[in-house]
């Protein structure tokens, strides 16, 4: 059968830098694990310090978040998302996100991330101002190790 020869593959997390969500948020780093061409999706661990601010982004695709450490919410909700708590976000949703101050001064999120199709950043006016996907995520963490002199992963194959 075919299914029996399909590969599974690890991802050794200490292998792949943080990488600075620039020019959006310096203080919002990112480690990219996947960034799958053909799905048009990317799996990224998010840390996002007490301080971060997002722009108002919405959603062309389906996006899962799994908050590991810390609390965080949307603007636009009155949830508030904290460790081991799922977030699923539909298609065509937009959101404005932010850290949740747990009081101790030292906050920070970090979430598993994995987004369908395109981040669309949007000004006051809700016009487009900036796209991330799968793509300018690879132009980005491939900028970052040419810079600091890490040799890339291959964030695309399939195995």
């Amino acid at each position: 059968m075919l299914y029996e020869h399909v590969d599974t593959a690890v991802i050794d997390g200490d292998s792949l830098p943080w990488v600075p969500f620039a020019p959006y948020a310096e203080n919002v780093l990112l480690k990219y694990f996947k960034l799958d061409p053909i799905r048009g999706e990317w799996i990224v661990l998010m840390k996002s310090s007490i301080d971060m601010q997002l722009p108002k982004h919405h959603h062309t695709g389906t996006v899962l978040v799994y908050t590991i450490e810390g609390k965080w919410k949307y603007k636009d909700h009155d949830w508030i998302a904290g460790p081991g708590s799922v977030v699923y976000e539909t298609a065509a949703s937009t959101h404005t996100p932010e850290v949740v101050s747990t009081g101790s001064g030292d906050g920070y999120v970090l979430t598993l991330v994995q987004v369908t199709g395109d981040l669309l950043f949007l000004d006051g006016n809700d016009n487009i101002v900036a796209l991330e996907n799968w793509k300018s995520g690879l132009q980005r963490y491939l900028a970052y190790c040419e810079q600091h002199g890490i040799k890339p992963k291959d964030l695309t194959a399939f195995n």
